[in-house]
Formats: C-alpha cells, sequence, structure tokens
C-alpha cells in the first residue's frame, strides 16, 4: 500500500489541475508564456502520475482498469473483471 500522503499529494494534483485547465487553455492560445509560468507548477497536467485505485501503487498501473497489474491478476483470477481469463493453449 502506498503512503496516505502520496495518494493525496496526486488527490490535490488533480483539483489543481482541473482547477487551471481553462486559465491554461487560454494563456496557451494568446501564446503568453510568461503569464503561463506563473501559474503553480501542479496546475499543469504532465505533474499527474498514474496510480492504483485499490492500492495506491505507482508503478504497475493499467489504463484500461484503472488498477496495478497486482489487484489485477488476483480479480482476474477470482473472476471479479468481466471479459478477462487466463490465457491457456
Amino acid at each position: 500500500m502506498a503512503k496516505e500522503s502520496m495518494k493525496a499529494r496526486e488527490v490535490k494534483r488533480a483539483k489543481t489541475v482541473a482547477k487551471y485547465a481553462e486559465k491554461r487553455k487560454a494563456l496557451k492560445e494568446a501564446g503568453d508564456y510568461e503569464a503561463l509560468q506563473k501559474l503553480p507548477k501542479n496546475a499543469s497536467p504532465i505533474r499527474m502520475h498514474n496510480r492504483c485505485k485499490l492500492t495506491g501503487r505507482p508503478k504497475g498501473y493499467m489504463r484500461q482498469f484503472g488498477i496495478s497489474r497486482v489487484p489485477f491478476r488476483e480479480m482476474a483470477n477470482k473472476g471479479l473483471i468481466p471479459g478477462v481469463r487466463k490465457a491457456s493453449w
């Protein structure tokens, strides 16, 4: 499990990105890069990092499911993810 502070930091970043999205878009279209630099660093969407919704794990993240490989494997083996089954040939 990830530290709660790391999960909270990502949530805070997501809120900041959403808050400044329109302003960033307008400044980029206008070409006003000095004003763009004055916005908070965390307002940039590039600073976001995908994390597992269940464990908060930052690595091994699967975008299609929103979870990392460890809980994905457990859930797939239990049959909790529709349309996913273990390969056998």
